[in-house]
């Protein structure tokens, strides 16, 4: 079974490509791969899009080596697919009309941290919890927590955020520079280390969330933030969503700054707690975390104990004890897993939204009324605090009744979340999955003029075809 895309791609030369092929394989010798196994492991099987590999993998170690990879495959017209650890939901990595698959992994180097500044200079190879590990002893973190263990390059490419995203932002609001490779092998610096700048167009951010269309990320520089002195986190049950998605809008109008509120619906609790081994509630629920002073998180859970009072919840049971923190929110992590299990046999499919928060309760409530009307399993989670949700869907996928039915309730989440003024997508990004929706967000005019970007840095589009505009 697949999935439609809505572009249909010309594939390249398969002579240009057996070129190409020949030419990096003198180059990078056991490096490169054409072994259908690694092939197939470096495209997508994280969701019900097809897997459609590159015809061969190349690990390259360096930007120089970047750099030779991209030149050889624009001489010969042949696509280049960046890959970094393989977790994003949406296609990304696929090689829809083949090409070379570029394993940036290896590029995993942490080449300065400047403490004082709060900022780091990484390779995109190097991923979020090493990252974090290698910084732990400088008293500082990176706070963008998707939940897998991406690279930063990928976390990038995508645009991604995660729990944490309520109060640190997105990835767009923490890269500060970038050095990118183009399509004819320059590499162009996007900016520098400065906090802000007025300096000219914004090229940084075109290149954060371009999915790696428009160019190959080989370094970054990066926000950091102190470890806070104190965390507190806990749970907070409330009698249905909406009582749970109204504390969540008074919690942020009020003002109070929550790190990290996520929302898990009775079949998602029902979930985490058989994977995970918990005993939490079998209600709807928020997870929460406070970062501050002793004195500043004490009374943060205390003045949001209040309002989920006032909204029939509570009550909130808190704590700073890490290893306590730690496994709730390792269980949070796990949910993709924990749904699996819930449905042994059954295939997890990760979609998510954002809406502005005042619509949160009303698109989840309309959306759990398709979910019945379908008659599917599909629990919901989300980082509530910014309007962004997940919807894991867990499909047999041999019956095309249930394949038919999992499809109308995505479509009618993502419609009803474009009409809410809200977004196809609010951290997977685009990829293959969901290119028919970007006319709806954009308007023609708005997708035209990403072409016309598009066409000007990659006129032969051999960056990741098939994906964002197809």
């Amino acid at each position: 079974m697949s999935v439609e895309t809505t572009a249909t791609l010309a594939r390249p030369d398969p002579a240009s490509v057996a070129t190409a092929v020949s030419i990096l394989k003198q180059r990078f010798g056991d490096r490169l791969s054409t072994a259908a196994i690694v092939r197939e492991q470096h495209a997508n099987i994280l969701t019900w899009l097809p897997n459609e590999p590159a015809d061969a993998v190349v690990y390259a170690e360096s930007e120089a080596e970047v750099v030779d990879i991209v030149k050889v495959c624009a001489e010969h017209k042949v696509p280049v697919i960046p890959y970094g650890t393989g977790t994003s939901l949406e296609g990304h990595i696929n090689a829809p009309v083949g090409g070379i698959c570029i394993d940036v992994s290896r590029m995993n180097r942490i080449i300065e941290v400047h403490a004082e500044d709060l900022d780091v200079v990484i390779e995109p190879g190097v991923t979020r919890k090493f990252l974090n590990e290698s910084l732990r002893d400088t008293g500082l973190f990176f706070p963008i927590d998707p939940g897998a263990d991406a690279s930063l390059g990928g976390m990038a490419a995508t645009r991604a955020s995660g729990t944490n995203a309520v109060r640190y932002g997105t990835m767009k609001d923490n890269v500060l520079s970038m050095r990118v490779v183009t399509a004819d092998g320059s590499v162009v610096t996007t900016a520098t280390r400065a906090k802000k700048s007025s300096a000219g167009y914004d090229l940084t951010r075109l290149f954060v969330g371009s999915e790696g269309t428009l160019g190959i990320i080989t370094q970054l520089t990066i926000r950091l933030q102190g470890i806070p002195e104190a965390i507190s986190g806990g749970v907070c049950t409330f009698p249905t969503v909406k009582a749970a998605a109204d504390a969540v809008i008074l919690t942020i109008q009020s003002g109070i700054p929550v790190a990290r509120i996520e929302l898990l619906d009775v079949m998602q609790v029902k979930a985490v707690n058989a994977y995970s081994k918990l005993t939490l509630p079998e209600s709807p629920l928020l997870m929460l975390e406070f970062h501050g002073t002793e004195a500043g998180v004490s009374e943060q859970s205390t003045r949001f104990g209040e309002i989920a009072t006032d909204f029939g919840g509570g009550p909130f049971q808190w704590t700073t004890k890490p290893e306590e923190r730690s496994k709730l929110w390792q269980a949070r992590h796990d949910v993709y897993w924990a749904s699996m299990s819930f449905r042994p046999g059954a295939k997890s499919i990760a979609t998510d939204v954002c809406v502005p928060i005042s619509r949160l309760a009303d698109c989840i409530e309309a959306t759990q009324a398709d979910i019945a009307e379908m008659g599917i399993i599909a629990p919901i989670v989300g980082h509530v605090g910014d309007g962004n949700f997940h919807l894991s869907p867990l499909i047999m996928m041999d019956d095309a009744d249930e394949v038919a039915r999992v499809k109308i309730v995505i479509e009618r989440l993502v419609h009803r979340a474009l009409e809410m003024g809200g977004t196809c997508t609010g951290e997977h990004g685009v990829g293959e999955g969901k290119i028919k929706y970007m006319a709806k967000e954009h308007g023609e005019v708005g997708l035209d003029l990403m072409r016309k970007i598009k066409h000007a840095l990659d006129p032969d589009s051999i960056f990741n075809p098939g994906k964002v505009l197809g």
